[in-house]
């Protein structure tokens, strides 16, 4: 799969630099094809790296079961993030493949994620839900998803089976 990703973008570095080099197209529209280039370029490696397996920065579905978490505590160098991997609840079934997703580190959250992950080596499946934060001020549709959520972790139910 990595393969053709490279050849596509090594094969668009190569139809590009023809076009800046030896195009007589004005400089403006070089300028332009050498910005659109790069804008893309960025756009493509954010989608790539959602395919490689890297944590999504998107939001939490809204219902999920709670597999595996590594907390990145904050630094002076960094802000700290929780790294966990889920499995979405969809119409009351696990979704066929987990995630990884990476979240804004959070105190209580850490907590939160801590205590689930003991009861989960107990043999106690968790369930999350994620729920939009409220309150969030302006621009709130500019912030990345995982930022507006409220995050809580319960155990599973467990199932009911019809009498007999």
């Amino acid at each position: 799969m990595t393969l053709p990703i490279v050849l596509a973008f090594a094969a668009l570095l190569v139809v590009t630099a023809f076009a800046l080099l030896w195009s007589g197209w004005p400089a403006w529209a070089k300028g332009l094809l050498a910005v659109g280039v790069t804008v893309f370029y960025f756009f493509a490696f954010e989608a790539v790296s959602g395919m490689w397996g890297w944590p999504a920065a998107e939001a939490l579905p809204e219902r999920f079961v709670l597999l595996a978490a590594v907390v990145e505590e904050p630094t002076k160098q960094t802000p700290g993030a929780l790294y966990v991997w889920v499995n979405a609840l969809e119409g009351g079934r696990p979704a066929r493949e987990p995630r990884a997703y990476r979240l804004p580190y959070e105190k209580d959250l850490h907590a939160l994620i801590n205590e689930g992950l003991k009861k989960a080596r107990q043999g106690v499946t968790q369930m999350g839900t994620a729920e939009p934060r409220t309150g969030t001020g302006r621009f709130a549709w500019l912030r990345n998803g995982t930022e507006m959520q409220d995050v809580k972790i319960r155990d599973l139910p467990a199932p009911q089976l019809p009498e007999k």
